[in-house]
This record gives structure tokens, C-alpha cells and sequence, in this order.
């Protein structure tokens, strides 16, 4: 199974986790009881509720504080999962990190015990493409660039990002 995991304030329309929703109706999203208000505790039990009640190890695809809710997940919950495709990691313990995004730091650094595939780029307000690079070596990760990309997401004009998709086609 596939479990998309939103970042802060959930994935809205235009997003590519909600559009690729659309075209898998099996796909599983993890939802958060506060979106806007992000507890590190209650989103790492949500992804863990979801993930326990599941037959077989998923493969999570995390967008932005999403993709750090499933590193933190991971370091607790080891070889739970087949894999993680996390997209624009959010550098929580930078200095401009928005407050409310602090409780997911510290960021673990050490090899995640499952399939880990990085893609983040050069202009993300929240994580330099150094960080992030920094980020999935850490985690024995395989990492792709995307170049000027923004944040990767629908305000960036990454609505249905078919490239991305590619990408989790092959890394699935």
C-alpha cells in the first residue's frame, strides 16, 4: 500500500499528493486531528495508527513537514515500512523555520532501515538544496535534484508534477 502524508497545513487541491489521490482511490492518507497547529507526539501516532491497522509495510510519501513526520516515525518505528519517498523535507531546526513547525526538531540522523528517496530543490524556502542533500545522506537515501523547483508543491506550479510521479513509479 501507498500512505501520502501531508505536510503543515494539509495538501490542498492543486496539490500533487491530493491529485495523485485522485487517479489511486486505494492509496491511504494520514490525516491530523490539527493541521494548522502541528504536535510532533499526535502526527507521529496518527502515521503509527494508520501504518499498525495495515496488513502489509507501506510505502509513505511525504510532502515538506510530512516527509520529517515519517524520518521521526522511522527512528522509532523501525522496518515498519517498505519504503519512504519524502519531497521537500522542511529544515524544523533552521532559524527562519516557522514556531510552530519547532516541535519536530531535532531532525534524526542516522540510516533509515527501509528504501529512502529524497528530492528537494534549489530554491525551497524551507530547506537549501545542501541541507537536504545533508538530510538524505544521513539517512542512506538516494537523492534527486529537481532543480528550480520551489517548495514542490501546487504553489510552486507542481499541481499533478508528472515528473515526480515517474520518480515514485521507479523508486516503487
Amino acid at each position: 500500500p501507498v500512505l501520502l502524508v501531508p505536510g503543515w497545513g494539509n495538501s490542498g487541491p492543486d496539490h500533487w499528493q491530493t491529485l495523485w489521490q485522485a487517479n489511486e482511490p486505494d492509496w491511504l492518507r494520514v490525516q491530523q486531528r490539527d493541521w494548522e497547529r502541528p504536535g510532533a507526539v499526535a502526527w507521529l501516532a496518527a502515521i503509527d495508527e494508520l501504518v499498525s491497522g495495515l496488513a502489509a509495510r507501506p510505502v509513505l510519501v511525504g510532502h515538506s513537514l510530512g516527509a520529517i513526520a515519517i524520518v521521526k516515525w522511522a527512528a522509532i518505528r523501525k522496518g515498519k515500512a517498505a519504503g519512504a519517498f519524502l519531497v521537500a523535507p522542511v529544515d524544523v531546526e533552521a532559524l527562519n523555520c516557522p514556531s510552530e513547525l519547532r516541535p519536530f526538531a531535532p531532525i534524526p540522523r542516522r540510516a533509515i532501515p527501509f528504501p529512502v528517496h529524497v528530492v528537494a530543490s534549489h530554491n525551497d524556502p524551507y530547506v537549501s538544496l545542501a541541507r537536504a542533500a545533508a538530510f538524505a545522506a544521513s539517512w542512506g537515501a538516494a537523492f534527486t535534484d529537481a532543480g528550480d523547483a520551489g517548495h514542490l508543491n501546487g504553489d510552486s506550479g507542481h499541481g499533478p508534477w508528472p515528473e515526480g510521479r515517474a520518480l515514485l513509479e521507479e523508486f516503487l
